[in-house]
């Protein structure tokens, strides 16, 4: 019966959503389009015919679209009202920056601002109206999945789906384990949405390939193996289809590549940033007279260590004891008034950009680990050392698509499938993703006391 809904599901939500998203990107390109149409392509010397102003319009939807989905502005059934306008006005931002030097090429100058402004001034109306008509039309249409969640040896799944307000997504009717679920698999077919939670492969595989059969969605949250498997390279052996899987073994164009890129981004940023960091210096300074910069051992890549570059916001002597203290967060007694600034903006960060000019770390790859923090970290997860096979980052997928307190374990998870995929497009994704997250206060929480320990039970499940 759900097979043959299918065709139904397309045509009843699938496609009435990508018109709705269709709508977004002409609600948005709008007012660029009345800006350029009124303004701008006046000022050429010699104004463009019919076909070369269409051409600048679709440009500007291409690029707008391209960072709306980088930047997630599209997930009217997951974000909230407030994300997806905070993404969608982003991505027109950074699409209205990229339109304006273009602009500035073909009038051989840089043209007045004051109707560019105007258009965001439209765009973040019009995206506001647009997110709150669709996320109510989404959830008054279609009601949420009946959904079943089967957990071994990690609980808590619907602790986050209540978490990230997606209970109107998700209706969780089912909460059983793993072994219940096997004893009787046609449960399954009650739902619409399986969520795996911490199921080891064996018995993962029997519920994934009958929620496959009977068109159940499955949602997994993948174990260490799982995901050094998702990088396995097809093969033909002995007449038989094989999978090769081995250590992180980048191209030599791919590391050329990304330390060219390395080289030329850092290089700029620092001369773009120098006045932020000299100001910054100062107020440093000036506070409590101490030390500007902090120098701390971190491990990159093969575990070798290096001294990675930061503004000091914390008071002098924070760690005098010598014990290694990960941040608390806002509540951290030992960062210092301008301390709590920098670390809002990240500015904090900025003097790494010297790290990456010398070669110790690079812009994208695992964040920096302290030798301390990482050995206790591997006592309850011996898998944590698989992080250092490549060269650490000043961001990394971790950074952008988890937060400041996400799980040792989940980190661990995100920087691997980061490693198990290199690829130049995808550094160029977190890169421009990183400025999603840099005014997200849930980026930069801390982590609560014991976290380490409290996934002391997930090495369990990575063996």
């Amino acid at each position: 019966m759900k097979i043959e809904n299918k065709t139904t599901k397309i045509l009843v939500h699938d496609i009435p959503l990508r018109l709705v998203k269709v709508l977004n990107i002409i609600c948005l390109t709008f007012p660029f389009a009345c800006c350029w149409y009124g303004y701008y392509s006046r000022q050429m010397q010699s104004s463009f015919y019919r076909r070369g102003n269409l051409l600048m319009i679709t440009l500007y939807m291409v690029v707008y679209f391209l960072f709306a989905r980088v930047y997630n502005g599209f997930l009217v059934s997951v974000n909230r009202i407030s994300e997806m306008v905070y993404s969608q006005v982003l991505a027109a931002l950074v699409t209205d920056g990229i339109s304006y030097l273009v602009i500035a090429l073909l009038v051989k100058g840089f043209p007045n601002l004051i109707p560019g402004i105007l258009a965001i001034g439209g765009q973040i109306l019009l995206s506001a109206l647009w997110c709150y008509t669709a996320h109510h039309w989404y959830f008054r249409s279609f009601p949420p999945r009946k959904t079943m969640i089967v957990y071994d040896v990690r609980e808590g799944m619907e602790s986050l789906i209540n978490q990230y307000d997606l209970e109107r997504k998700f209706h969780v009717e089912e909460i059983i384990q793993v072994k219940e679920c096997l004893e009787n698999l046609d449960k399954l077919n009650e739902v619409d949405t399986v969520f795996l939670s911490g199921i080891h492969s064996h018995d993962r595989n029997i519920i994934l390939k009958y929620c496959i059969e009977h068109d159940v969605r499955v949602y997994v949250v993948p174990r260490v193996g799982d995901v050094l498997m998702s990088g396995a390279q097809q093969v033909h052996l002995f007449h038989l289809p094989m999978l090769r899987v081995g250590r992180y073994e980048p191209t030599p164009e791919y590391l050329f590549f990304k330390r060219l890129i390395d080289l030329m981004m850092a290089g700029v940023a620092t001369v773009i940033l120098s006045p932020i960091m000299v100001i910054t210096a100062i107020a440093i300074k000036a506070y409590d007279k101490g030390p500007v910069f902090y120098k701390q051992t971190r491990l990159t890549k093969d575990g070798k260590e290096f001294g990675v570059l930061k503004f000091r916001s914390m008071k002098v002597n924070a760690e005098k004891d010598g014990v290694a203290r990960l941040s608390s967060g806002e509540n951290d007694p030992r960062i210092t008034p301008v301390g709590r600034i920098i670390r809002k903006c990240r500015i904090d960060e900025l003097p790494q950009l010297l790290n990456i000019l010398k070669g110790d770390i690079t812009i994208v790859g695992p964040r920096p680990e302290r030798p301390s923090i990482a050995a206790d970290y591997e006592k309850v997860m011996p898998e944590f050392h698989l992080r250092l096979q490549a060269k650490a980052g000043l961001t990394g997928y971790a950074q952008v698509y988890g937060k400041y307190n996400t799980t040792p374990y989940d980190k661990l998870l995100m920087d691997l499938m980061y490693i198990s995929h290199p690829s130049l497009l995808e550094d160029l994704m977190i890169m421009f993703a990183t400025v999603k997250i840099l005014f997200m206060p849930e980026s930069t929480e801390g982590v609560e006391e014991g976290q380490i320990n409290a996934l002391g039970e997930m090495d369990k499940e990575s063996k």
